[in-house]
């Protein structure tokens, strides 16, 4: 709740104004206990009387990188997002230098590139000295105009990224600014006519040479060479720096489309193996399937051919019964025919008589009467019988 945006704050650059601070940064401010006991319930009004008490500036110091008071009321206006007009007084206060800094800082986060270098610039005249913690913990000697050079020339500042802006030369060739005046520039003229005069009169004197020199004081023409020359490579260094930050844009946009990339054929890759494991697991269900269809099939096929060995089993096994059993009855029938005729016919006392020789003459008349038969000579057609009985007599095979 205390770490929520004001709701009725406008979003900065198309995101929420604390995002312009870097996560890690706005979780280490989060956590700070000047944030947590100082900057609890502040307002546009009561940040004012913080930000006089302000004796430094910086970004995070120390081993864990801990932020600074300056950085934490950073991030209060960022959250409660004041005025423009309270901003642009922050940036008018003469008295209280380190209140300046703080609203100019403020204006580089959210303010528009004309609003940024019309306001920002007339403090290169501030030469105040400041105290800047760096990141070892040590304080060191800082100025106004130095810190705001760093927030128009560079890209970072304090830890933070500031956000990009246009040139003044492009901003100027699409008239949005006017040319850059400065305020020495009247002083600077003023010393030129002074100088150009010494010179006329000195020609006029007849000591050209001479007067010449003594008109024009060389350490003034110094000064201006090195004001032109730091100019000229404080511009050269900040093309320099942007042009090196512009190739570091683009070796960055070059390792994330490398990174893309990378992440489409790994993408690509991972696809790939699990079309083929689903295409082995559909082969192997497959491969299943077909398996235990064949062995459902040979185990209906063993199960026909057990009940077809059974019941063929049980055929023979009742088969051999019954005629086990039809034997058993005809031995038991014939025995008992035997008994019967045996009593029937057999008396005891002709039991040794003329029978037992009848009986033991029966089976030749059998023999006898079935080699007739085989001769052919019974035969019921007369005239085959006697053809029989000639060609047995030949040792012939009798007619049929």
């Amino acid at each position: 709740m205390a770490n929520r945006t004001d709701p009725a704050a406008k979003s900065i650059r198309g995101t929420n104004p604390q995002n312009l601070v870097e996560k890690i940064l706005r979780s280490k401010i989060y956590q700070n206990t000047y944030w947590k006991e100082q900057c609890f319930g502040l307002t546009a009004e009561t940040l004012v009387d913080k930000a006089m008490e302000l004796d430094h500036l910086g970004g995070t110091f120390g081993g864990n990188r801990k932020p600074t008071p300056f950085m934490c009321l950073v991030m209060k206006m960022l959250q409660i997002q004041p005025e423009k007009e309270i901003v642009i007084e922050f940036i008018k206060n003469d008295d209280y230098k380190y209140v300046r800094i703080l609203g100019a800082f403020y204006l580089r986060l959210t303010g528009t590139d004309v609003d940024v270098y019309r306001y920002l610039e007339p403090l290169y005249n501030d030469y105040r000295k400041l105290r800047q913690k760096l990141p070892d913990g040590q304080f060191s000697l800082t100025h106004v105009d130095e810190v705001i050079d760093e927030l128009l020339t560079r890209d970072y500042s304090c830890d933070i990224a500031l956000p990009r802006i246009k040139k003044r030369w492009t901003l100027e060739s699409l008239a949005s600014l006017e040319p850059r005046q400065s305020v020495l520039e009247d002083d600077f003229e003023e010393e030129e006519e002074k100088e150009e005069n010494d010179q006329l009169d000195g020609f006029e004197d007849g000591a050209h040479e001479k007067d010449y020199y003594r008109g024009r004081s060389p350490a003034r023409e110094r000064d201006r060479d090195r004001r032109r020359d730091r100019d000229r490579y404080r511009d050269r260094d900040y093309d320099r720096d942007y042009d090196r930050e512009r190739g570091r844009g683009r070796e960055r946009e070059r390792d994330r489309d490398r990174e893309r990339e990378r992440d489409r054929d790994r993408d690509r890759d991972r696809d790939r193996d699990r079309d083929r494991d689903r295409d082995r697991d559909r082969y192997r269900l497959r491969d299943e399937k077909d398996y235990g269809r064949d062995r459902e099939r040979e185990r209906e096929w063993e199960g026909r051919e057990r009940e077809r060995r059974d019941r063929d089993r049980g055929r023979r096994r009742s088969h051999s019964r019954s005629r086990s059993r039809s034997r058993d009855r005809k031995d038991h029938e014939g025995g008992e025919h035997r008994k019967r005729h045996a009593r029937s016919s057999a008396s005891p006392k002709r039991r040794d008589g003329p029978d037992d020789s009848i009986t033991r003459e029966e089976p030749k008349k059998k023999k006898e009467r079935k080699e007739k038969k085989d001769d052919g000579t019974d035969h019921p057609d007369p005239e085959i019988a006697a053809a029989n009985k000639l060609r047995a007599s030949l040792g012939l095979k009798p007619l049929k």
